[in-house]
């Protein structure tokens, strides 16, 4: 498991978007979605676009399990929702610092949560 991890750890640090797959809170059903996120050690964060009401956020408070998919390389991971206010401003600074504050402002419309994933 340790080589498969260092292999999308690898792929992560150069990537600039990864799928992750949700499981449907109400269909049961695998959806995949692409998504961007910040990777600091073994922290894996996401930012939903639309906050609380994105959909894929709604589905991992039910099942906080997600797939990630980083160019081939794939890991089952844990998730937890970070709703405190002060960790999701931070969350919302390191996607600037990544993407830039203009992308960041064009594409996310809610900072009022954020998703944390353990990657060990």
């Amino acid at each position: 498991m340790a080589a498969r991890n260092d292999a999308l750890k690898d792929r992560l640090s150069r990537s600039r978007e990864i799928n992750i797959t949700v499981t449907g809170r109400k269909s049961g059903r695998a959806i995949s979605i692409p998504v961007w996120f910040v990777l600091e050690d073994d922290k894996l964060y996401l930012l939903p676009v639309l906050g609380s009401d994105t959909q894929w956020y709604k589905n991992v408070l039910k099942k906080p399990s997600i797939r990630i998919d980083a160019r081939g390389a794939e890991a089952e991971v844990k998730v937890g929702a970070v709703t405190d206010a002060t960790q999701v401003s931070s969350v919302v600074e390191k996607f600037r610092a990544k993407y830039g504050t203009n992308d960041v402002k064009k594409y996310y419309s809610k900072f009022d949560v954020a998703v944390l994933a353990q990657m060990r």
